[in-house]
């Protein structure tokens, strides 16, 4: 006789943000999740993580919660370090202290965009607040938990905030002009996709660094065009801008953030043509 499965509990915070609602939706047959919720537990406050992280059950912890407003990190610096550094700390510490795992969601905003393609092994060199806050969590934990990088994330997140496909969409259906940059590239990343490979990589886990990312870099203005045909909205709306002009009075950004991964070998990642196709 088999002996029965044994679940595995994965405490999560940002469970209902735009990529862990769909984590939690795609894979609440394969795990418990105990979301962290901000209302059970604020997790830049030391004390409260302590005492949260010691009232539950866990064996892994997925930190997906942070401060995303890349323009905002800028005048927030104080809020975005609050969330994406000192949380991050006090996370990594009681997980440590508990002889737990943790996975640690960061970005491809930490490298500086210039001579890509960026890898696992490429070094990173922040420009902006933001990535620079993210790089910092990185560095905490680095070497004694999991990093996995995702990019651009979209499709059929039951969360209510909106990703960059339903924002597009949505400027496009109203017939508002958009200008988007040809001159640079971001590497869009289906959100199931991620949800798929975290599942693999919580039953394999190692405390090193993984690309989850999209198989292909495009420019935000070839991103544009292609949402416009899928939903047969006017693409005439859409006119292409340079990077120079689109940056000016905003936080710096990685230019060409064409990322990879040499070391997703166990979950096929689509394309953003292949993942359009799929959202609704």
């Amino acid at each position: 006789m088999e002996a029965p499965e044994i679940t595995m509990n994965i405490a999560i915070t940002g469970a209902n943000g735009l990529v862990g609602s769909r984590v939690r939706e795609l894979l609440n047959d394969d795990f418990m999740f105990i979301s962290l919720d901000h209302k059970d537990v604020d997790i830049t406050d030391q004390k409260q993580v302590h005492k949260k992280l010691n009232e539950i059950d866990f064996d892994l912890l997925l930190h997906m919660a942070a401060y995303t407003n890349v323009d905002r990190a800028e005048e927030e610096k104080d809020i975005a370090r609050k969330l994406n550094v000192d949380a991050t700390n006090y996370l990594f510490e009681e997980t440590q202290t508990k002889n737990k795992k943790m996975i640690y969601i960061s970005t491809d905003f930490v490298f500086d965009g210039e001579n890509p393609p960026f890898d696992e092994e490429s070094k990173p060199n922040p420009i902006g607040y933001y990535g620079q806050s993210k790089y910092d969590g990185e560095l905490i934990l680095e070497n004694h938990a999991m990093i996995v990088r995702i990019t651009y994330p979209y499709g059929n997140s039951p969360s209510p905030k909106q990703d960059f496909v339903q924002k597009i969409h949505s400027l496009l259906s109203q017939k508002k002009p958009l200008s988007m940059v040809t001159d640079s590239a971001m590497t869009p990343t289906y959100i199931d996709d991620i949800a798929l490979a975290l599942k693999y990589l919580m039953n394999h886990f190692s405390p090193e660094i993984f690309h989850i990312i999209g198989s292909k870099s495009y420019s935000p203005y070839e991103v544009g065009t292609m949402i416009a045909e899928q939903y047969d909205l006017p693409d005439w709306l859409i006119q292409p801008t340079t990077f120079e002009e689109y940056s000016k009075g905003k936080a710096p950004r990685p230019q060409y953030a064409e990322t990879r991964s040499i070391k997703n070998t166990f979950q096929k990642m689509r394309s953003f043509g292949e993942g359009l196709k799929y959202t609704t």
